[in-house]
């Protein structure tokens, strides 16, 4: 699948669960890590479950690799590494409380050779 029908496919499958403030930050050549980021968040921990049981479903069904899942258990902060696409799945106040949104912005406008602060 190429990378932005795949980067579509997630997102819209995020959209299929009701999943709320997404953000997409490209980051390719400024992580090592993957190229996109994707952060969203559920109402609930209960929500969070829903959106990454079906998310993960559906890459498998996709022929998509899940490199690796975590928080899964808790449903306050889960993440999904599809690879070159690494999905963030957070209640609102955890993703408040990390500022997040902070972090993918500042590594999204770094120079590759510097340092974050």
């Amino acid at each position: 699948m190429q990378d932005n029908i795949k980067l579509e496919a997630i997102l819209e499958w995020l959209s299929d669960k009701k999943a709320e403030n997404v953000r997409v930050y490209e980051v390719q050549g400024k992580t090592d890590y993957t190229d996109v980021i994707v952060v969203c968040e559920g109402s609930a921990d209960l929500h969070n479950k829903a959106i990454a049981s079906y998310l993960v479903d559906m890459a498998k069904e996709n022929h998509l690799k899940v490199l690796s899942k975590e928080g899964v258990e808790s449903g306050q902060w889960i993440l999904i590494d599809i690879g070159d696409i690494v999905v963030h799945i957070f209640l609102p106040q955890t993703r408040d409380y990390y500022k997040i949104d902070e972090l993918f912005e500042k590594v999204k406008n770094r120079d590759p050779n510097e340092e974050i602060q």
